[in-house]
């Protein structure tokens, strides 16, 4: 495993992180606290030290299950987690997939969550908070950072940043986040497959003059550069992946086949996958979908893997700039994807 260190910070990641999403929400299948452990174990004993949970997931069980998983190793992972919504008065209503319930980023709930994750985790400190799926409000909302400098004061949690979503998307979210706040980290989804708009919010670090850095999570688009689905490929019910149309699938196994030149004896496509993220030095840490011990594996290697050639990227940019050959569809973004005058001015 190779590490990374986020800029201006102590903050030290593992390229491939473990997103507790796949394990506590029931939403890419279920698993029970032991199979959900193992996992986590499986992936701390390759390398894997940066654990992603957030408060909603599982009202609460992804927190509880890093506290779990690793009592007496608090000083060898990085934690990570995510506050925002208000699973506590309406956890209730949270049914499968991504359907979102009331959020609230007022200074006493942030303060509440955070004491409450605190205990969940059973530790004094987060390694990184997230404010989870921000809205524009909160991006000019002094109060809401203010807070996140108090926290970081008192020592309760090392870092800060934001999660945007929950589907692709929120460009200027990100972008004015970054532009208008002292951010360490921006999580967001980024993959060969959907590279807009995250290579435009990666770039406005850069064209900022920021030292923002990005976790990267949907890396291998729904599991689709993996390279597994075909066809006839079903999703059980409760899936996620279930509700996609089925032009994504069918024209997600096209494009992949374009990419197949990535995979070779020492490479498979998810790790090649992972290799492309990597490439770009703002990237702090990956955090693919982990639902079984081979995958885990797979991953956990991926930085030790061959890099892609500055021949393969070139190729990979070309085939993105043609759909990989298939006929393109409109966009479905959220969030904000426009720079207007009212936004500037919010």
């Amino acid at each position: 495993m190779k590490f990374r260190t986020y800029k201006n910070t102590d903050l030290k990641v593992s390229e491939v992180g473990f997103g507790l999403w796949t394990v506590s929400t029931g939403w890419w299948g279920n698993f029970t606290e032991g199979e959900a452990i193992a996992l986590m174990h499986k992936a701390f004993d390759l390398g894997i030290t940066l654990f992603d949970a957030a408060d909603t997931y599982g009202n609460g069980l992804s927190e509880e299950l890093i506290a779990k998983a690793f009592p007496t190793q608090r000083d060898e992972i990085v934690v990570a987690t995510k506050i925002g919504y208000d699973f506590v008065t309406h956890g209730e209503n949270r049914g499968r997939g991504q359907r979102e319930i009331p959020q609230d980023f007022s200074p006493d709930a942030l303060v509440r969550a955070t004491d409450a994750a605190l205990q969940r985790l059973k530790t004094d400190r987060i390694d990184l908070l997230q404010l989870h799926n921000i809205r524009m409000e909160q991006v000019y909302d002094d109060a809401v950072w203010r807070t996140l400098d108090e926290l970081k004061a008192q020592g309760k949690i090392r870092s800060y940043g934001i999660a945007l979503g929950p589907a692709v998307g929120w460009l200027y979210e990100g972008v004015n986040a970054i532009r208008e706040r002292e951010i360490t980290s921006v999580q967001h989804i980024y993959n060969l497959l959907e590279q807009h708009p995250g290579l435009a919010l990666q770039n406005a670090a850069t064209e900022a003059g920021k030292d923002t850095m990005f976790l990267i999570r949907v890396t291998h688009s729904s599991g689709m550069l993996e390279g597994q689905y075909t066809p006839e490929t079903v999703f059980p019910p409760n899936d996620h992946r279930n509700h996609r149309p089925r032009s994504w699938l069918l024209n997600g196994i096209k494009k992949v086949e374009t990419l197949r030149f990535l995979e070779n004896a020492d490479r498979s496509l998810g790790q090649a996958a992972l290799q492309w993220l990597l490439a770009d030095e703002r990237v702090a840490s990956t955090l693919p979908n982990i639902y079984n011990e081979e995958q885990v594996i797979e991953f956990a290697k991926a930085p030790d893997c061959p890099r892609l050639t500055n021949e393969e990227l070139e190729k990979i940019a070309g085939l993105y700039v043609e759909n990989f050959g298939v006929e393109r569809e409109e966009p479905k973004f959220k969030g904000t994807m426009e720079h207007t005058t009212a936004t500037a001015a919010v």
